[in-house]
């Protein structure tokens, strides 16, 4: 079956454009569409797709309340969000509202289609050029407090480690995949074992815990 997907959006345009680029795709289909929050939370409720496609900045009711609403409902659609570099106040709250995806508007549309259907799959994708906004913020918030030890990652083996920096670094469990010739499944094993061996809630923490660790940093 077709993943199915909302699209929630106050430009018409961004709308038309993805529904234009998926519909000449097998395996993705728009069965509604939005223009604000209220109405994506509705049309959420109302068609239960796999996943919307959420703006953050939209009138009445904005992204990241509508992705509370959604992700704390009792539908399973999981929350891509759209954003530009403007909105970047806005990432952590939208993360914390449980999106599992968050992409940039000016990524090309065929990857903003393949991070549906990464997320659609039960993974999480950040766009790499927000994964590195967040360390970027991260880092200044930290700049006043003392210097925090490093996390300890003797618990990990190498090979986790090279997961873990990879992630870091915004890749999928795919990408990551295919950058260690191992299989998504394999992958995503990996990235369970190092939630639980680092103690972390969600991806977004092993990126935090790779900033920390030295292994990848807020210019790679």
């Amino acid at each position: 079956m077709p993943v199915r997907v909302v699209l929630a959006d106050d430009q018409q345009l961004i709308r038309t454009a993805l529904r234009m680029v998926i519909a000449d795709i097998e395996d993705v289909e728009v069965v509604g569409e939005a223009a604000d929050g209220e109405e994506a939370v509705t049309r959420t409720e109302e068609l239960r797709p796999d996943v919307v496609v959420m703006d953050i900045r939209m009138p009445g009711v904005d992204g990241i309340e509508a992705t509370r609403r959604i992700t704390t409902g009792q539908g399973e659609s999981r929350i891509v969000v759209l954003t530009t570099f403007d909105d970047d106040d806005y990432v952590y709250g939208a993360l914390r509202a449980g999106a599992s995806g968050f992409l940039v508007k000016d990524m090309a549309l065929d990857d903003i289609i393949g991070a549906i259907r990464v997320v659609a799959a039960g993974d999480a994708l950040i766009a790499p050029s927000v994964t590195r906004r967040l360390i970027q913020d991260f880092t200044s918030a930290r700049s006043a407090e003392p210097p925090r030890p490093r996390r300890d990652l003797t618990a990990i083996t190498d090979r986790e480690r090279e997961v873990l920096t990879l992630v870091g670094t915004g890749l999928s469990n795919t990408e990551i995949a295919e950058r260690l010739f191992i299989s998504v499944a394999t992958a995503k094993t990996y990235l369970t074992r190092l939630l639980s061996k680092l103690d972390a809630r969600d991806r977004v923490q092993l990126v935090i815990i790779a900033y920390e660790a030295g292994l990848v940093s807020a210019r790679r």
